[in-house]
């Protein structure tokens, strides 16, 4: 897997929009073409942050009532799902007084478990492009003189395949993909992205009751937890690097326990301190784990060797031939960090895991302090 670009790469990289922003520009396009009868092209949206950024139509249609317009989604240079994805609003006519009306279409998720900012039943667009939507909306229409009430379906093509490589599966939303996005832009590599779906995935767990829930750094130490308990999905959040953020609204938005699965290095990273755990951000700390293995009396060559180890998995390597719980050593210490972030409002568990899915430390469920 290709390494995150650097900060000074990431100012060189292309902005997108979120699918948030495409829906929109296809809503006003189809609406003022309903209203009408012709379709602008290219068609301006205004953004919560005032930007207001001109789309080119992929698509157009306008008959029984019924104006489709489409936007092919440009994630920029983000490596995005949905890049690339053809946005479709279908826009009809409402009842008198009734408003403006969200649908899904084919290729867009339904809300099936409570937790996230949609109700239940709903389609799963979120709420600032429910709101961008029915702005534009509202403006076509007081510009035309009518009342504004509208019909709006969004189709993804191909969102059905594309929602099988986000979170919505195991956060419920079934059928599709989710519209999304707060700025209407997409930033290049960003980690908020990740961050809210830690965010999403703990509420629908809290809202799920569930007493227990299991973080992991990747998909090897979550197969690890899995084969050690009987989780259902929806109680595993796929962290990543990201271990400090989700503690942190953790602190916030407590569950009873928390099980930290993880990778030999990246929990080490985590043990000396570390919030976030990517290879561009921070460093293992081969100080520490010459510490720890001061502390499990390691041979003076090994500790001194350790101190210019190549990687982290060379130094658990050395300790495993020579008997030595290291794993165990780094799962402690870094159950006892993760306490600290989280302040004492639940337990905590860490289990370390070799690259081939095998628990080589473990560190039991522990409180700390409030």
């Amino acid at each position: 897997m290709s390494e995150r670009p650097s900060h000074a790469e990431r100012k060189d990289l292309r902005r997108g929009w979120t699918t948030g922003a495409c829906a929109t520009a296809a809503t006003a396009a189809a609406y003022t073409a309903l209203l009408t009868g012709e379709f602008p092209d290219p068609v301006t949206i205004t953004l919560p942050k005032g930007e207001t950024p001109s789309f080119a139509l992929a698509r157009e249609a306008l008959g029984d009532g019924v104006a489709r317009a489409g936007i092919i989604k440009d994630a920029g240079d983000d490596p995005d799902v949905t890049h690339g994805a053809l946005i479709l609003a279908e826009l009809r006519r409402g009842a008198t007084g009734s408003g403006v009306t969200f649908r899904a279409g084919r290729g867009v998720g339904m809300v099936t478990k409570p937790g996230l900012p949609i109700a239940v039943g709903e389609p799963a667009i979120n709420p600032v492009p429910r709101r961008l939507m029915t702005e534009a909306v509202q403006a076509i229409a007081a510009e035309h003189g009518v009342s504004g009430d509208a019909i709006i379906t969004i189709v993804v093509e191909g969102g059905e395949e594309m929602a099988k490589h986000t979170w919505n599966p195991r956060l419920g939303i079934t059928g599709g993909i989710s519209i999304l996005g707060t700025t209407g832009i997409v930033h290049p590599f960003s980690c908020s992205a990740w961050i809210a779906s830690i965010h999403r995935g703990i509420d629908v767990a809290r809202a799920s009751s569930l007493p227990h829930i299991a973080a992991c750094t990747g998909s090897t130490s979550e197969a690890g937890v899995q084969k050690l308990y009987d989780l259902p999905e929806v109680a595993f959040i796929d962290m990543g690097d990201f271990a400090g953020g989700m503690l942190k609204y953790l602190r916030r938005h407590p569950l009873p326990r928390l099980t930290i699965g993880g990778g030999f290095g990246k929990l080490s990273k985590l043990a000396a301190g570390f919030g976030d755990l990517h290879s561009g951000r921070s460093q293992v700390d081969r100080g520490l784990l010459a510490e720890l293995l001061v502390g499990l009396q390691a041979p003076n060559a090994m500790i001194a060797h350790v101190r210019d180890a190549n990687t982290a998995n060379e130094i658990l390597g050395m300790a495993q031939k020579e008997g030595l719980a290291l794993g165990d050593a780094v799962a402690v210490r870094a159950r006892d960090e993760a306490l600290k972030i989280a302040e004492g409002v639940l337990e905590i568990e860490v289990i370390v895991f070799d690259r081939e899915g095998k628990p080589v430390g473990r560190a039991p469920f522990a409180k700390g302090a409030a």
